[in-house]
């Protein structure tokens, strides 16, 4: 081989030299343990008599059956409603809230703007875990200041953590940290919008109410879809929230969520066969459902195009 065709050899190998490491990370920390929970989901343990002694308990060929039970399984269908319930307030409420920081930060009149920025997104900053404690500490009614101070001034109290204000607790532990995320998204694809239009639009006598509505908003929409997309995502494997907060309350039960009941089969219960099927059964309305989002999207954008 001659030194051309050597250095020809090494310039056409550099980029598969570069993927090579971020491959091996994906293949042993992402496809591997995928195609693990696939293969226990199809199988199943064969207990013989008291299941006792050795060869009692057999790892056999279950095909679809771990399919079968979990989808008619009421605790996991239950669980699901519950999240979608949760999900129609987190989602609207959160995308809600950051696009309207976005564009208030956008705006001329904002002052001290990087410590405003810097304040909304801070509560990203911490973890779920964390973020549920102290919220938990608020919501109970023998520690919790504003509790104290209700009690002062005669108002009502109000039990987060029970009955259908659970909802509104766990939304908004979601809502307080996840706005600030998104809002940096949705702002920062302001920042990249051309001045020119706006100031062809403040020339014509467009009012900031006006920009912001027929300028701004429709020009973030792309921002907008891809927040709602991980959103999505976020919101159905809601887990360390109500975990969280289980202690707190009986309100909560250990199969409040999808991945809680998966949890609960897979390490409470043993039965880590039913518990990858349930897991795959949950990665696969993920896929659905934010796949099917992006391409009604998709399609949205092209009519408007065609027009």
């Amino acid at each position: 081989m001659t030194t051309a065709h050597r250095k020809s050899y090494g310039v056409k190998g550099a980029p598969y030299a570069f993927l090579l490491p971020a491959t091996i990370l994906f293949v042993l920390f992402f496809a591997l343990p995928i195609g693990y929970a696939l293969w226990l989901s199809l199988h199943k343990v064969q207990v013989k008599g008291l299941g006792l002694g050795s060869g009692a308990r057999k790892e056999v060929w279950a095909g679809l059956e771990n399919y079968k039970d979990a989808l008619s399984d009421s605790e996991l269908l239950s669980g699901a409603l519950r999240v979608l319930g949760y999900g129609a307030i987190v989602i609207p409420v959160m995308l809600g809230l950051a696009l309207l920081f976005a564009l208030m930060l956008d705006t001329d009149k904002v002052r001290l703007t990087p410590f405003t920025r810097l304040a909304i997104f801070l509560p990203y900053a911490i973890p779920g875990v964390v973020a549920a404690l102290l919220w938990g500490f608020l919501y109970l009614p023998d520690v919790s200041p504003f509790y104290f101070i209700l009690d002062k001034l005669g108002m009502p109290q109000p039990n987060l953590l029970d009955g259908g204000p659970l909802y509104l607790a766990l939304s908004n532990i979601a809502v307080w940290g996840g706005t600030g995320f998104n809002m940096i998204v949705i702002y920062t694809s302001l920042k990249a919008l051309p001045a020119e239009v706006y100031e062809a639009a403040k020339l014509d006598g467009a009012t900031p109410l006006q920009i912001a509505l027929r300028i701004k908003i429709p020009m973030v929409a792309p921002s907008l879809v891809l927040t709602f997309f991980f959103s999505i995502i976020a919101t159905l494997q809601v887990f360390s929230e109500p975990t969280t907060l289980k202690p707190l309350t009986n309100s909560v039960s250990t199969t409040w969520s999808p991945l809680m009941k998966v949890y609960q089969d897979a390490f409470a219960k043993g039965d880590i066969y039913s518990a990858a099927a349930e897991a795959a059964i949950i990665a696969v309305a993920t896929l659905l459902l934010s796949f099917g989002f992006l391409r009604a999207a998709n399609s949205r954008n092209k009519q408007e195009e065609a027009r």
